[in-house]
């Protein structure tokens, strides 16, 4: 199904800059901070192209490539509105997510990668959005294979998988009941809030879009990454989503 039709004379009401301040490629953590960080220290010529709502988009210079950094807030609900408007006003091409999740399998630690090739999600995003009813949706395929591809040439050590994107925070809310609904068919690795729905949207504009996540917790560890951990502990992950989206 397409992606649904907006009103001619709607422009976009959470980025406030021009078409030509966004790249056609953005690397796109959940927390603006993060954006804010990985364009200090990753891009080079980095300008704040838009600040609506706190909700930073930098755009600048990654060896040689131009690329925009965003954050999307957390939850299907801001990926959505952030996705949507990056792909139908600005023409974004591709979009990889960077963040973090919590590990649902031993064999999954604090604080591995994961590069997500299916996102699984029980609620009605995908049919409030286009009226389609999966519960099931799927990342890029190429944009997918290169991110593995690069990893394994930087000797990156790696997970791939299906994650599960909730609508509530793992720890307060009643997951266990939440994981115990999940088809028997469907093995979940990791747990996180968004990309199902940067997944949907983008397959619905025929746009690429992956994900790649660090295990900031798990339900088979007491290790618990802080704040200032979850912030900048990330370099591995954003160095893979860099050296992937330029290529």
């Amino acid at each position: 199904m397409k992606a649904p039709k907006v009103l001619e004379h709607i422009k976009p009401a959470h980025i406030a800059c021009t078409k030509e301040d966004i790249a056609p490629i953005v690397v796109m953590p959940g927390d603006p901070l993060r954006a804010k960080y990985i364009a200090e220290n990753f891009l080079s010529e980095a300008k704040l192209v838009s600040d609506t709502r706190n909700m930073f988009a930098f755009t600048g210079s990654y060896k040689g490539t131009r690329v925009t950094v965003m954050g999307s807030g957390m939850g299907m609900p801001s990926m959505s509105i952030y996705a949507f408007e990056l792909f139908y006003f600005f023409g974004v091409e591709k979009i990889i997510r960077v963040g973090t999740c919590g590990g649902l399998t031993p064999e999954v630690d604090v604080p591995e990668i994961i590069v997500a090739n299916s996102a699984y999600n029980e609620g009605n995003f995908a049919y409030a959005y286009n009226g389609d009813p999966t519960h099931l949706v799927y990342p890029s395929k190429s944009l997918t294979q290169q991110i593995v591809a690069t990893a394994k040439e930087m000797n990156m050590h790696y997970h791939e998988g299906t994650v599960i994107t909730t609508e509530n925070f793992d720890f307060y809310s009643n997951y266990e009941a939440v994981l115990k609904r999940v088809p028997k068919n469907i093995h979940v690795i990791a747990g996180e809030m968004e990309a199902f729905a940067l997944f949907h949207i983008a397959d619905s504009f025929e746009r690429q879009a992956a994900c790649i996540l660090t295990v900031v917790d798990s339900k088979f560890s007491e290790v618990f990454m802080s704040q200032e951990d979850r912030e900048k502990s990330l370099n591995e992950s954003i160095t893979l989503a860099l050296e992937s989206i330029i290529k």
